[in-house]
């Protein structure tokens, strides 16, 4: 029996990692290919198929949307199922979507199961499941199991040395109780405001510090902690325009924002992942606002 095939298509590496890696766990018989943005996915599917493919909206040279667009004016892949993956969860952007033919739509940030679900939908549909059923592991990995083990597995088994981010952070002990909700102090000051994304919920953050590569965080704490190397999308709304920009990324380091295991600020640095030149435009636009008046350096 031939093995399916899934080709994976973001710009990150980062995600391209964690999508693979997911679907190996749970369908050890997947043959997976990756193509960096839309244009190296046409020329990849100009000389092979694929049984499905998974793509994202955003990117250089070659959007999902004008690659989706083209897939299904070849005879070859009018029916191959496509899922979309995009931070862009707005109701025009999905109507685009399904008008241009996608076959299912996962939103960042995505938990494992939550991918493993819909690819498993979409191979259904195509008669291509009972392929990998047989190979596919008795029970599931959760969605923290995954997230956890992708260190060892993004690092080849070598563990990452996190240099902390700022002196002030203490390191998050897993133990430490919650803060109590009577002793709630006062926000603490930043150089603006947004939203993280997280596959588990969302939470409102103070931008301390930003710069083209990463954000520092500053959020409040709550019973599920923030776990490193969780997948996230960080909105972000500034100017007149009130402009939004969803920003692709992972959370790089979580530590306590006061030198005490009770702490009831987080701090997070968080990683973007993201190329796109818009992105990367909107960011500089960001920082020469005074959105950030001290530029963040990474492991400063």
């Amino acid at each position: 029996m031939s093995k399916v095939s899934v080709l994976v298509v973001d710009d990150a590496t980062f995600i391209r990692d964690l999508v693979k890696k997911g679907l190996r766990d749970h369908f050890p018989g997947v043959q997976i290919e990756e193509a960096v943005n839309g244009r190296k996915a046409q020329q990849l599917l100009g000389r092979q198929t694929v049984d499905l493919i998974l793509c994202d909206w955003e990117m250089p040279e070659m959007s999902g949307l004008e690659l989706l667009t083209w897939c299904r004016e070849q005879d070859s892949l009018k029916t191959t199922p496509f899922i979309m993956v995009t931070s862009r969860g707005d109701k025009e952007n999905v109507v685009q979507a399904i008008q241009a033919g996608v076959s299912d739509y996962i939103g960042k940030p995505f938990s494992n199961e939550q991918l493993v679900t819909k690819v498993k939908k979409a191979l259904s549909r195509a008669g291509k499941l009972q392929a990998l059923a047989a190979s596919a592991p008795p029970k599931m990995l959760s969605s923290g199991a995954f997230a956890n083990d992708s260190l060892a597995a993004l690092t080849g088994g070598k563990a990452e040395v996190v240099k902390p981010s700022a002196p002030a952070a203490a390191p998050l002990a897993a133990a430490a109780p919650a803060a109590s909700p009577v002793a709630a102090s006062k926000a603490p000051a930043g150089r603006g405001q947004g939203q993280l994304r997280l596959p588990g919920g969302s939470m409102a953050c103070v931008i301390k510090a930003l710069s083209l590569k990463e954000a520092l965080l500053v959020v409040k704490r709550t019973e599920q902690l923030p776990q490193v190397l969780e997948s996230a999308v960080l909105d972000l709304e500034q100017g007149e325009a009130a402009e939004t920009a969803r920003l692709n990324g992972y959370l790089h380091a979580v530590a306590a924002l006061e030198p005490s295991p009770a702490s009831e600020w987080l701090q997070l640095s968080f990683r973007f992942v993201d190329r796109d030149p818009q992105k990367l435009d909107y960011l500089s636009r960001l920082i020469a606002r005074g959105t950030a008046q001290k530029h963040f350096v990474p492991g400063a």
